[in-house]
């Protein structure tokens, strides 16, 4: 712990050294915009207070709005970009999220310049950068990578059940009776956005990466036989969970305490959920608590990356220029990451302070560099906001008949209306 604190607080003095001569020159404020508040805080105070250091003199005004997965700071967003108030900075999923909304309506800064004068085209994945990048522009610097499909569980009381790790959803279904007869939830879920969030781990275990791609390529029908056993077997998941109980009001913090305490076995959800663990809970991976990728998806990362952009007509500019400067440093990411519960979007950021970084984070890491990569659904990375916000309404019509070829039809319509099924 003393060698943690001692490198940080030395990354902390160097990178205010290196912002010596900017903070000669910027004032004013700053305004980030994000949805990180609460649990989530601490790793974006640790970038501001970086940001502080190099930048005495600006005024950061820490503009969050909370809701998991940015639901509510979205629709927010949307309100001042659209009637020209924009912030000078704000977080945006890498992805569609961003280049589907935002860069296609030319509401972003180009920063092309700015990525070739910090050397980024060469510290970030070239398949990174290709989701930020429309017609040779690059839109966004991202901080870090996210893995949506993490099975989260009690290590203590897996062994006091007498139950094994499910591999697959079979597993987990033949297990569910051992739980539901200990009077134990089999699966948590919370709050509406985070059934999606289920159901995009239950889909890519149904129907593979290239099944899981062929949705946004076309070559994947919506309302097909494979889609629609991807509704069915989240129906038979479903029926082992607390859906339609307790479910609406949990938030994603409050359905990982259960599986600490004991009265839910698993719970799926990204591995934020670590940061929360590790920064809020004070528990140790591997035993306080235990990691898996979701059943039927090991090999595969699901994942999401959490970017900031420069809006067009932000009012401090160049304080934001000095913001993204520090999200895409070794020293900022790694400020940030070890207590987000992410890995850093740099490839050179990890080995640069490898023990800032626990057992999960390092596995993680190890995943990114080996698994097959596919880009989430609910956090942005495969579909634009229009299929996003529209499958919603997909969703609904499922949880209210359980039928699989409503729901697969409901789903084929988004895909016309919203166009991102490729040839749909």
């Amino acid at each position: 712990m003393k060698k943690r604190l001692l490198l940080v607080c030395l990354l902390v003095l160097a990178f205010s050294v290196v912002g010596v001569s900017r903070a000669q020159d910027l004032s004013g404020q700053l305004e980030i915009f994000s949805w990180w508040a609460g649990d989530e805080g601490p790793a974006l105070e640790a970038l501001i207070a970086l940001y502080n250091e190099q930048n005495p003199n600006v005024e950061v005004i820490n503009a969050t709005v909370t809701g998991g997965s940015g639901v509510n700071a979205r629709a927010v967003l949307k309100t001042r970009m659209l009637g020209g108030t924009p912030p000078d900075t704000f977080q945006v999923h890498a992805g569609e999220e961003l280049t589907g909304t935002w860069v296609v309506a030319d509401r972003m800064e180009n920063l092309a310049d700015l990525y070739a004068a910090q050397g980024w085209n060469d510290a970030f994945p070239a398949d990174l950068i290709n989701l930020l990048t429309v017609d040779g522009g690059i839109y966004s610097v991202p901080v870090n990578i996210h893995r949506s499909n993490v099975l989260w569980y009690n290590p203590a009381k897996i062994e006091e059940w007498g139950v094994s790790v499910p591999a697959t959803w079979d597993e987990f279904l033949a297990a569910c009776p051992t739980f539901q007869e200990a009077g134990v939830t089999p699966l948590v879920i919370g709050e509406a956005w985070t059934v999606n969030h289920l159901w995009e781990s239950v889909a890519l275990g149904v129907l593979g990466a290239d099944g899981w791609a062929g949705i946004w390529t076309g070559a994947t029908s919506p309302n097909g036989p494979e889609m629609t056993a991807v509704w069915d077997r989240f129906g038979e998941v479903l029926a082992c969970s607390n859906i339609g109980e307790d479910s609406a009001g949990l938030s994603w913090q409050q359905a990982i305490d259960q599986v600490v305490a004991g009265t839910a076995a698993f719970n799926i959800m990204g591995d934020w959920a670590a940061g929360y663990m590790t920064t809020t809970l004070q528990l140790e991976p591997g035993t306080g608590f235990g990691y898996a990728a979701a059943p039927d998806t090991a090999g595969n990362f699901l994942w999401l990356s959490d970017s900031f952009g420069l809006p067009v007509g932000a009012p401090n500019r160049d304080n934001a220029i000095a913001w993204l400067e520090l999200l895409g440093s070794v020293e900022g990411q790694n400020a940030f990451n070890p207590l987000k519960g992410s890995i850093p979007a740099r490839v050179d950021a990890v080995a640069a302070a490898p023990e800032l970084y626990n057992a999960y984070l390092q596995s993680a890491a190890s995943d990114w560099s080996s698994n097959r990569l596919v880009g989430s659904l609910v956090h942005g990375t495969a579909a634009n906001e229009r299929f996003m916000g529209d499958f919603n309404q997909v969703m609904e019509i499922y949880l209210a008949s359980r039928s699989s070829s409503a729901a697969a039809n409901a789903m084929a319509a988004v895909c016309v209306t919203s166009g991102a099924c490729g040839g749909m």
